[in-house]
């Protein structure tokens, strides 16, 4: 497990998930190269879908930008070692 501490920049999810979100980057960082952001963002994304039902997306790099629709409490975007972690739940109502 790394030894850095995820820095949460913006949010609106729940403690618990927030923790389950940082803690699951961070194996994905262990199971990875911190190269292979694509991998990294797929291996928390199946993981939220299989904990949290499906409907969410992932995004993880160090230079992007975004504007997107999400269900309400289901929003973090967190830096872990050099990479940033966006994570959020999109639903029926955000089409």
């Amino acid at each position: 497990m790394l030894e850095g501490k995820a820095v949460i920049q913006e949010t609106d999810m729940p403690s618990m998930m927030q923790a389950q979100a940082t803690s699951c980057a961070s194996q994905a960082l262990d199971l990875y190269d911190v190269y292979d952001c694509r991998c990294i963002a797929a291996h928390i994304k199946k993981e939220f879908d299989k904990i949290h039902g499906s409907g969410w997306q992932c995004v993880v790099g160090s230079n992007f930008g975004c504007f997107f629709t999400h269900c309400q409490g289901t929003f973090i975007y967190f830096c872990l070692e050099s990479l940033s972690f966006l994570l959020f739940k999109v639903g029926p109502s955000a089409f």
